[in-house]
């Protein structure tokens, strides 16, 4: 069974079919803004574990990767870290006919820019994601990331943007320098420490979480890590959807 629940009549659910990538994409509509707006899409399981062996993958379920799809087709940039890169065998965006026609009215390319956060720039450049994309992948990095890394990415093919000082990113200025080329709709999809820099620099408007009706025990990292902010951040439900067990949210900040 699947249920729309609307945050403002939570009891009065109807039965849907398989939601169409037209509704879902209506349902995660980036709010009318002139600024930017940095939204996080994350799965945890009943237990809180954002992964099991180190992927995310095990905990997500076809109606999540349905709405991974539209999220993804939704954005102008998909930020996300190096670590999660490797873990998760990340390849460039594909182009979607099912969002074609959305895209080009909002002012998009076909697919969405990929941009990589990393330190030390210890990638494989020669993977699909660097050497083969539809659009340049982007490398965020700082001013003092090592110089034969950042040579090494620009001759695959990527742009290296320095969003930092020193050898990491900031997340303001992550943020900031992707405004700059007009990626406003922004997309994150962790992993957890890059994710919890965002929460807390206060960058983070809007978190996609997906609630797994799994449990894992073990030590698996929660969906963000890092430092604890000073004070817990207050998100407002916009939208819950239901089935089979798995609950998909969106939350905003208030």
């Amino acid at each position: 069974m699947r249920r729309l629940f609307p945050v403002t009549d939570q009891t009065s659910a109807s039965d849907q079919g398989e939601w169409s990538f037209d509704a879902l994409a209506e349902a995660y509509a980036y709010p009318e803004t002139d600024g930017t707006w940095l939204r996080a899409n994350m799965v945890s399981s009943l237990d809180g574990a954002g992964q099991h062996e180190g992927r995310s993958q095990p905990l997500s379920s076809d109606a999540d990767m349905r709405i991974f799809g539209t999220l993804r087709a939704l954005s102008d940039v998909i930020v996300v870290g190096a670590e999660t890169v490797r873990q998760e065998g990340y390849r460039p965006a594909r182009a979607r006919q099912a969002f074609a026609a959305r895209r080009a009215a909002a002012g998009q390319g076909p697919v969405p820019v990929i941009a990589v956060v990393t330190a030390s720039l210890d990638l494989d450049f020669g993977l699909p994601l660097f050497a083969s994309p539809q659009v340049p992948t982007l490398v965020l990095t700082g001013a003092a990331a090592p110089p034969d890394r950042v040579r090494e990415a620009e001759v695959a093919g990527a742009e290296v943007v320095v969003a930092g000082d020193g050898p990491g990113v900031e997340p303001a200025r992550a943020v900031a320098a992707l405004a700059e080329r007009g990626l406003r709709r922004m997309l994150t999809e962790g992993g957890p420490r890059l994710l919890g820099q965002f929460v807390a620099a206060g960058v983070l408007d809007e978190l996609c979480l997906t609630v797994s009706p799994m449990l894992t025990a073990g030590s698996a990292q929660r969906i963000a890590g890092g430092p604890a902010v000073t004070a817990p951040e207050h998100f407002r439900l916009e939208l819950l959807l239901e089935e089979a067990g798995f609950l998909y949210t969106r939350y905003r900040r208030i």
